[in-house]
Protein backbone atom coordinates (compact mmCIF):
# COMPACT_ATOMS: atom_id res chain seq x y z
CA UNK A 1 0.00 0.00 0.00
CA UNK A 2 1.28 3.38 -0.91
CA UNK A 3 2.39 6.02 1.82
CA UNK A 4 2.65 9.20 0.95
CA UNK A 5 5.01 12.10 1.86
CA UNK A 6 4.03 15.80 0.70
CA UNK A 7 7.13 18.08 1.81
CA UNK A 8 6.16 22.34 1.31
CA UNK A 9 8.81 24.13 3.87
CA UNK A 10 8.10 27.37 2.40
CA UNK A 11 5.75 30.18 3.61
CA UNK A 12 2.17 30.05 5.16
CA UNK A 13 0.29 30.78 1.85
CA UNK A 14 2.28 27.94 -0.15
CA UNK A 15 1.59 25.34 2.62
CA UNK A 16 -1.88 25.68 2.31
CA UNK A 17 -2.05 25.88 -1.47
CA UNK A 18 -0.10 22.64 -1.13
CA UNK A 19 -3.27 20.91 1.04
CA UNK A 20 -5.18 20.07 -2.55
CA UNK A 21 -2.73 17.60 -2.92
CA UNK A 22 -3.83 16.02 0.23
CA UNK A 23 -7.37 16.39 -0.67
CA UNK A 24 -6.48 13.62 -3.75
CA UNK A 25 -4.49 11.89 -2.57
CA UNK A 26 -6.78 10.76 0.19
CA UNK A 27 -9.43 10.69 -2.93
CA UNK A 28 -7.89 8.60 -4.96
CA UNK A 29 -5.73 6.85 -1.98
CA UNK A 30 -7.98 6.25 0.90
CA UNK A 31 -6.82 3.74 2.49
CA UNK A 32 -2.63 4.76 2.60
CA UNK A 33 -1.23 6.95 5.38
CA UNK A 34 -0.26 10.52 4.32
CA UNK A 35 2.00 12.70 6.02
CA UNK A 36 3.14 16.24 6.11
CA UNK A 37 6.45 17.85 6.27
CA UNK A 38 6.47 22.02 7.04
CA UNK A 39 8.63 24.44 8.32
CA UNK A 40 8.17 25.11 11.97
CA UNK A 41 5.70 27.93 12.81
CA UNK A 42 3.39 26.85 10.36
CA UNK A 43 2.21 23.12 11.85
CA UNK A 44 -0.68 25.37 13.22
CA UNK A 45 -2.12 25.39 9.92
CA UNK A 46 -2.64 21.52 9.89
CA UNK A 47 -2.74 20.14 13.26
CA UNK A 48 -5.83 17.91 13.25
CA UNK A 49 -6.11 18.16 10.19
CA UNK A 50 -8.07 14.35 9.11
CA UNK A 51 -6.02 13.39 6.36
CA UNK A 52 -2.86 13.42 7.79
CA UNK A 53 -1.36 10.77 9.60
CA UNK A 54 1.94 12.77 10.57
CA UNK A 55 3.06 16.09 10.75
CA UNK A 56 6.93 16.74 10.37
CA UNK A 57 8.18 19.95 11.51
CA UNK A 58 12.03 21.72 10.33
CA UNK A 59 13.14 24.52 12.75
CA UNK A 60 14.46 26.42 10.37
CA UNK A 61 15.68 28.93 13.03
CA UNK A 62 18.10 26.94 15.11
CA UNK A 63 20.68 24.70 14.13
CA UNK A 64 18.73 24.70 10.88
CA UNK A 65 21.54 22.17 8.99
CA UNK A 66 21.45 19.73 12.14
CA UNK A 67 18.28 19.31 12.17
CA UNK A 68 17.67 18.92 8.64
CA UNK A 69 19.96 15.88 8.66
CA UNK A 70 18.27 14.48 11.23
CA UNK A 71 15.07 14.99 10.09
CA UNK A 72 16.38 13.41 6.35
CA UNK A 73 17.41 10.22 8.80
CA UNK A 74 14.06 9.69 10.54
CA UNK A 75 11.96 10.12 7.05
CA UNK A 76 13.94 7.91 5.73
CA UNK A 77 13.16 4.98 8.68
CA UNK A 78 9.72 6.25 7.81
CA UNK A 79 9.59 4.28 4.38
CA UNK A 80 7.66 5.87 1.97
CA UNK A 81 7.04 4.86 -1.06
CA UNK A 82 6.08 8.11 -2.49
CA UNK A 83 7.93 11.55 -1.62
CA UNK A 84 6.19 14.38 -3.56
CA UNK A 85 8.50 17.60 -2.90
CA UNK A 86 6.58 20.53 -3.90
CA UNK A 87 9.36 22.86 -2.64
CA UNK A 88 12.24 23.98 -5.43
CA UNK A 89 15.13 24.22 -2.79
CA UNK A 90 17.69 22.18 -2.56
CA UNK A 91 17.25 21.46 1.76
CA UNK A 92 13.93 20.12 0.83
CA UNK A 93 15.42 18.57 -2.51
CA UNK A 94 18.31 16.32 -0.18
CA UNK A 95 15.37 15.23 2.12
CA UNK A 96 13.65 13.95 -1.17
CA UNK A 97 17.26 12.49 -2.57
CA UNK A 98 17.68 10.80 1.30
CA UNK A 99 14.59 9.55 1.86
CA UNK A 100 14.95 6.15 -0.27
CA UNK A 101 11.17 6.15 -1.57
CA UNK A 102 11.06 4.40 -4.97
CA UNK A 103 9.25 7.26 -6.65
CA UNK A 104 10.12 10.77 -5.69
CA UNK A 105 8.42 14.03 -8.07
CA UNK A 106 9.20 17.54 -7.57
CA UNK A 107 10.16 20.03 -9.92
CA UNK A 108 12.96 20.67 -11.89
CA UNK A 109 14.36 23.74 -10.31
CA UNK A 110 15.40 21.94 -7.22
CA UNK A 111 19.08 21.25 -7.58
CA UNK A 112 18.53 18.07 -6.55
CA UNK A 113 16.37 17.06 -9.08
CA UNK A 114 18.68 14.86 -10.76
CA UNK A 115 17.37 12.08 -8.21
CA UNK A 116 13.83 12.56 -8.89
CA UNK A 117 11.51 9.94 -10.70
CA UNK A 118 9.03 12.63 -11.56
CA UNK A 119 10.58 15.33 -12.76
CA UNK A 120 7.94 18.68 -13.96
CA UNK A 121 9.13 22.06 -15.55
CA UNK A 122 8.39 24.80 -13.18
CA UNK A 123 7.06 27.59 -14.87
CA UNK A 124 5.67 30.92 -13.12
CA UNK A 125 2.99 32.11 -15.75
CA UNK A 126 1.61 36.03 -15.79
CA UNK A 127 -1.50 36.27 -14.54
CA UNK A 128 -4.48 37.06 -16.91
CA UNK A 129 -1.95 35.57 -19.96
CA UNK A 130 -3.75 32.91 -22.12
CA UNK A 131 -1.57 29.91 -21.04
CA UNK A 132 -1.70 30.99 -16.98
CA UNK A 133 -1.32 27.93 -14.74
CA UNK A 134 -2.64 28.56 -10.32
CA UNK A 135 0.00 26.82 -8.20
CA UNK A 136 -2.57 24.34 -7.32
CA UNK A 137 -2.88 23.30 -11.20
CA UNK A 138 1.34 23.08 -11.12
CA UNK A 139 1.36 20.96 -7.87
CA UNK A 140 -1.47 18.89 -9.37
CA UNK A 141 1.36 17.90 -11.66
CA UNK A 142 3.46 16.08 -9.68
CA UNK A 143 0.93 13.39 -8.68
CA UNK A 144 -1.13 13.15 -12.04
CA UNK A 145 -0.12 9.77 -12.79
CA UNK A 146 -1.37 8.49 -9.65
CA UNK A 147 -4.68 10.70 -9.17
CA UNK A 148 -5.80 12.72 -12.20
CA UNK A 149 -5.05 15.96 -14.19
CA UNK A 150 -7.93 18.21 -12.49
CA UNK A 151 -6.71 19.79 -9.12
CA UNK A 152 -8.32 20.07 -6.18
CA UNK A 153 -9.20 23.13 -4.12
CA UNK A 154 -7.37 23.37 -0.91
CA UNK A 155 -9.15 23.04 2.33
CA UNK A 156 -8.22 23.88 5.86
CA UNK A 157 -9.93 22.32 8.70
CA UNK A 158 -10.64 24.54 11.74
CA UNK A 159 -11.64 22.16 15.39
CA UNK A 160 -14.10 23.09 17.62
CA UNK A 161 -11.75 24.73 20.02
CA UNK A 162 -10.77 27.59 17.17
CA UNK A 163 -14.42 28.47 16.65
CA UNK A 164 -15.16 28.71 20.39
CA UNK A 165 -11.84 30.89 20.88
CA UNK A 166 -13.44 33.42 18.31
CA UNK A 167 -17.43 32.73 19.35
CA UNK A 168 -17.77 35.92 21.23
CA UNK A 169 -16.38 38.13 18.76
CA UNK A 170 -19.15 37.19 15.94
CA UNK A 171 -22.53 38.69 17.94
CA UNK A 172 -22.88 41.20 14.57
CA UNK A 173 -22.12 41.26 11.26
CA UNK A 174 -18.58 41.87 10.63
CA UNK A 175 -15.43 42.58 8.01
CA UNK A 176 -11.81 40.82 8.42
CA UNK A 177 -9.04 42.61 7.21
CA UNK A 178 -5.91 41.33 6.91
CA UNK A 179 -3.74 44.66 5.91
CA UNK A 180 -0.06 43.09 6.35
CA UNK A 181 1.82 41.18 3.55
CA UNK A 182 5.02 39.48 3.87
CA UNK A 183 6.50 40.75 0.48
CA UNK A 184 5.86 44.59 1.03
CA UNK A 185 5.18 44.88 -2.53
CA UNK A 186 2.03 43.38 -2.50
CA UNK A 187 0.94 45.61 0.59
CA UNK A 188 -1.75 47.78 -0.13
CA UNK A 189 -0.71 51.13 1.08
CA UNK A 190 -1.93 51.80 4.64
CA UNK A 191 -3.98 54.98 3.74
CA UNK A 192 -5.79 52.97 1.31
CA UNK A 193 -6.62 50.61 4.47
CA UNK A 194 -7.70 53.94 6.39
CA UNK A 195 -9.96 54.73 3.38
CA UNK A 196 -11.87 51.39 2.71
CA UNK A 197 -12.32 50.81 6.36
CA UNK A 198 -14.12 54.52 6.95
CA UNK A 199 -16.44 53.69 3.89
CA UNK A 200 -17.62 50.37 5.59
CA UNK A 201 -21.14 51.06 6.97
CA UNK A 202 -21.47 51.23 11.10
CA UNK A 203 -23.65 48.50 11.18
CA UNK A 204 -20.35 45.95 10.74
CA UNK A 205 -17.69 45.24 13.00
CA UNK A 206 -14.22 45.11 11.02
CA UNK A 207 -11.58 43.15 12.76
CA UNK A 208 -7.84 43.62 11.54
CA UNK A 209 -6.41 40.42 11.80
CA UNK A 210 -2.37 39.76 11.65
CA UNK A 211 0.67 38.06 13.41
CA UNK A 212 2.68 39.96 16.57
CA UNK A 213 4.96 41.59 13.58
CA UNK A 214 1.75 43.12 12.35
CA UNK A 215 0.86 44.84 15.13
CA UNK A 216 2.35 48.40 14.35
CA UNK A 217 0.81 48.75 10.83
CA UNK A 218 -2.45 48.19 12.46
CA UNK A 219 -2.44 50.26 15.65
CA UNK A 220 -1.45 52.88 13.08
CA UNK A 221 -4.23 51.91 10.98
CA UNK A 222 -6.96 51.95 14.15
CA UNK A 223 -5.29 55.25 14.60
CA UNK A 224 -6.25 56.84 11.76
CA UNK A 225 -9.72 55.63 10.95
CA UNK A 226 -12.56 57.23 12.69
CA UNK A 227 -14.48 53.61 12.15
CA UNK A 228 -15.72 53.05 15.36
CA UNK A 229 -16.48 49.15 15.55
CA UNK A 230 -12.65 48.87 14.37
CA UNK A 231 -10.85 46.38 16.43
CA UNK A 232 -6.90 45.37 16.29
CA UNK A 233 -6.20 41.38 16.95
CA UNK A 234 -2.85 41.27 15.26
CA UNK A 235 -0.92 38.74 17.35
CA UNK A 236 -3.84 37.45 19.67
CA UNK A 237 -5.12 34.67 17.14
CA UNK A 238 -3.45 31.88 15.71
CA UNK A 239 -3.62 30.46 12.51
CA UNK A 240 -6.74 28.32 12.45
CA UNK A 241 -8.37 30.90 15.07
CA UNK A 242 -8.18 33.70 12.00
CA UNK A 243 -9.32 31.06 9.67
CA UNK A 244 -12.77 30.39 12.21
CA UNK A 245 -13.36 34.24 11.61
CA UNK A 246 -12.94 34.60 8.50
CA UNK A 247 -14.98 31.62 7.46
CA UNK A 248 -18.27 33.32 8.66
CA UNK A 249 -17.35 37.17 7.98
CA UNK A 250 -19.64 39.17 5.64
CA UNK A 251 -16.17 39.91 3.42
CA UNK A 252 -12.78 39.56 3.94
CA UNK A 253 -10.16 42.11 2.68
CA UNK A 254 -6.26 41.09 2.21
CA UNK A 255 -3.34 41.60 0.22
CA UNK A 256 -1.82 38.40 -2.51
CA UNK A 257 -0.84 36.78 1.22
CA UNK A 258 -1.84 33.76 2.94
CA UNK A 259 -5.07 35.39 4.35
CA UNK A 260 -6.70 34.91 0.77
CA UNK A 261 -5.85 31.71 0.82
CA UNK A 262 -7.40 31.17 3.94
CA UNK A 263 -11.20 32.24 2.44
CA UNK A 264 -10.22 30.31 -0.26
CA UNK A 265 -9.63 27.41 1.04
CA UNK A 266 -13.23 27.42 3.71
CA UNK A 267 -15.08 28.86 0.41
CA UNK A 268 -15.37 32.48 2.28
CA UNK A 269 -16.02 35.79 0.35
CA UNK A 270 -12.85 37.59 0.19
CA UNK A 271 -11.72 40.32 -1.89
CA UNK A 272 -7.49 40.86 -2.33
CA UNK A 273 -5.35 44.01 -3.49
CA UNK A 274 -2.35 43.27 -5.35
CA UNK A 275 0.08 45.67 -7.09
CA UNK A 276 -2.66 46.86 -9.64
CA UNK A 277 -4.93 43.77 -9.36
CA UNK A 278 -8.20 43.52 -7.67
CA UNK A 279 -9.27 39.57 -6.77
CA UNK A 280 -12.79 39.02 -5.51
CA UNK A 281 -14.42 35.88 -4.69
Amino acid sequence: MPKFLVIQTAFTGDVVLATALIEQLQQFHPQSDIDFLLRKGNEGLLEGHPFIKKLWVWDKQKNKTQNLLKLAFEIRKAHYTHVINVHRFATSGLITFLSGAKSKAGFDKNPFSFCYTKKVRHIISEPYSANFVHETERNQMLIADITTKEAAFPKLYPQAKDYEKVKHLKNKLYVCISPASVWFTKQFPMEKWVSLIDMIPAAYNIYLLGGPSDSELAREIKNKSSHAGLSDLCGQLSYMQSVAMIQDAAMNYTNDSAPLHFASAIDAPVTAFSGNFLFSS
